[in-house]
């Protein structure tokens, strides 16, 4: 945990699920930018929030927090930031109801008068983002948005200009930058792009030529990522009636292929991302039978689902946290995996190989084979004794 300090006020926070090790803070120079550009600083004039303030894609929940006095909407596609932003308001005091917070999946508000904007790591996400906030904006509302110099582009600020209006940037501080953005009403905007659909190559399996869904942000969203493709290759061929857990589950075409080779399987799509669960469901709907059995879960990995339960999880897990490299959620996944398997239950983990994922999965289970492996990847298991 650290002390966030701004005019707005100080204020603890800690990224979720919290751990005292974690030397990753909960907000950066491009959260208290913004924070200050809010409160008039280095001259400018300040902006007082009123009306409806829509805070979009806040990480940790350190924006809302320090807003929560102006009942901020929080839109945000990550369940860790939703519980974030929930425990960093217990964790300083304020009404849990002050900030109201909906997934990128539930309806927008009406009518926003202040729009702040923490830019995403995925343009496609922003894309999105954008073109189901803008018919909300009027002529009067104000377009703030804020990142690391490395997170803004060209075609970050064309995405602001063609969807939203005229669009300029600050000048960098403590290698932080904001956008200005000047809502058009009369501008005209083509429809948001997605979600997008591809038909998967041949050569990977029972899901070759199958078509996937992607809604915008998803991890490899207009392709089909060669770590996955790679472990199409390998996985496991079981019959029975397994419970099978898709862990990370991105578009859901781990847990589909499990689905199709075992017919008995019974599936669960977990992801923290709404949007990733979002196409996982359409993606697995539009290629099984009607009495195919799966469940899709937006949560903290393996939280939910109850111990000793599981009899295989496949996983591809991320190693990015937005701009930071980091094995923290990978650990947090193999760890709950275990728990959540059976006796004799199975973990199959596809990585880049210098990832290193056989020290941690030896530390946790006790075992690991090698099941597959070419210059880049590696195919491990890891069985619960």
């Amino acid at each position: 945990m650290n002390r966030l300090t701004t005019s707005q006020g100080e204020f603890d926070l800690a990224r979720f699920p919290e751990n005292p090790r974690d030397p990753l803070r909960a907000w950066d120079a491009a959260d208290e930018y913004l924070l200050r550009r809010l409160e008039g600083a280095e001259g400018s004039e300040p902006v007082s929030p009123s009306g409806t303030v829509a805070v979009v894609g806040d990480r940790w929940g350190a924006l809302a927090t320090a807003l929560a006095v102006h009942d901020p909407v929080q839109v945000t596609d990550s369940y860790l930031a939703l519980r974030a932003t929930r425990a960093n308001l217990a964790r300083n005091g304020a009404d849990p109801d002050s900030v109201r917070v909906l997934s990128v999946r539930d309806t927008p508000p009406e009518r926003v008068d202040l729009l702040l904007v923490r830019v995403p790591k995925s343009l496609a996400l922003l894309e999105d983002q954008l073109h189901r906030l803008a018919p909300a904006l009027h002529a009067g509302t104000i377009v703030i948005g804020t990142g690391m110099v490395k997170e803004i582009h060209t075609s970050t600020l064309k995405l602001f200009e063609r969807i939203i209006g005229p669009t300029r940037t600050s000048l960098a501080v403590k290698k932080a930058r904001l956008i200005f953005c000047t809502p058009d009403p009369t501008l005209a905007r083509t429809p948001s792009p997605w979600p997008y659909r591809y038909d998967l190559p041949d050569g990977i399996g029972v899901v070759s030529g199958r078509t996937v869904t992607n809604h915008a942000g998803i991890f490899c969203a207009e392709r089909l990522d060669i770590g996955t493709r790679f472990f199409l290759k390998h996985l496991p061929e079981r019959k029975g009636p397994d419970r099978v857990v898709d862990l990370g589950c991105g578009n859901g075409v781990l847990g589909m292929s499990a689905a199709l080779t075992n017919p008995d399987a019974a599936v669960t799509f977990i992801d923290e991302s709404y949007r990733a669960v979002a196409s996982a469901e359409e993606t697995f709907r539009a290629n099984t039978g009607p009495d195919a059995e799966a469940e899709f879960l937006v949560g903290d990995g393996m939280a939910d689902v109850p111990p000793g339960s599981v009899d295989l999880v496949l996983s591809n897990p991320p190693f990015h946290s937005h701009q930071a490299v980091t094995d923290a959620t990978a650990r947090n996944m193999f760890h709950g995996a275990r728990a959540a398997l059976r006796q004799g239950g199975e973990l199959w983990v596809v990585g880049n190989r210098h990832l290193a994922y056989h020290t941690q999965l030896r530390r946790i289970f006790g075992n690991c084979v090698t099941v597959a492996g070419d210059p880049k990847f590696v195919v491990l298991r890891a069985v619960k004794r």
